[in-house]
């Protein structure tokens, strides 16, 4: 069973006066894997994604990101991942188990494309549900419909190949598990500024839909 993480801490600042200061209510993590990825890519993006959300839609993420191996008990702990990486991902049979383990527990994990991942993640899945395929989903998914409005499905924040951005899922009982995110890089445009240099309204989409992902997952639907 996820656990979730409550915390309060209560300030005295004088004599019959208290107040409450409600901490983060969870943490994401970073997820860490085998293979020689770099799945340490972007080491801006989470922290600026978590002050969006915060701001904007009004969640109380801690800005402290956790990196977790794939194959760690602690996975559990986090109810939201997200992974990324430009090469070679590598799970082991116990790690496959693991992270099945996770997300039918009710864990979610987002799959951030950085270019150069697609064939080698695909098969690493694979081995986490043997059973499932990655679907393409609609432009009328809820994911897209959060509190912005993607009608055409994911924003194009880098070219790569020129391809059109991609939205796949993994669906475990009726319930979206994981969303890989292709051909778009979200990861670069949730990094700082003068990182990618990247146009200031595509930065602003690529948060949006981060922000979506972020909203769908907590709210359920």
């Amino acid at each position: 069973m996820m656990r979730r993480i409550f915390i309060f801490l209560l300030i005295l600042l004088t004599p019959g006066l208290t107040i409450a200061i409600t901490p983060p209510s969870f943490q994401i993590a970073l997820l860490k894997y085998s293979g020689g990825g770099d799945w340490y890519a972007n080491p801006t993006s989470l922290p600026n994604l978590v002050k969006f959300c915060n701001k904007n839609l009004g969640t109380n993420i801690s800005q402290d990101i956790a990196t977790i191996d794939v194959g760690s008990k602690e996975l559990f702990n986090y109810p939201f991942l997200h992974m990324t990486g430009h090469g070679n991902v590598e799970f082991s049979p116990l790690e496959a188990q693991n992270l099945r383990d996770y997300l039918i527990a009710g864990g979610f994990l987002h799959i951030d494309d950085n270019y150069g991942m697609d064939p080698f993640v695909r098969p690493q899945m694979k081995k986490v549900f043997p059973e499932l395929e990655f679907i393409e989903l609609p432009f009328s998914h809820p994911i897209y419909h959060q509190k912005y409005e993607f009608p055409k499905g994911l924003p194009k924040i880098h070219e790569h190949d020129a391809k059109p951005p991609q939205g796949f899922g993994l669906i475990y009982e009726g319930r979206l598990v994981c969303f890989y995110s292709y051909e778009t890089d979200l990861g670069d445009g949730w990094e700082d500024p003068e990182v990618h240099k990247d146009a200031e309204a595509n930065r602003l989409k690529a948060l949006q839909m981060g922000a979506n992902i972020v909203q769908f997952v907590f709210r359920g639907r």
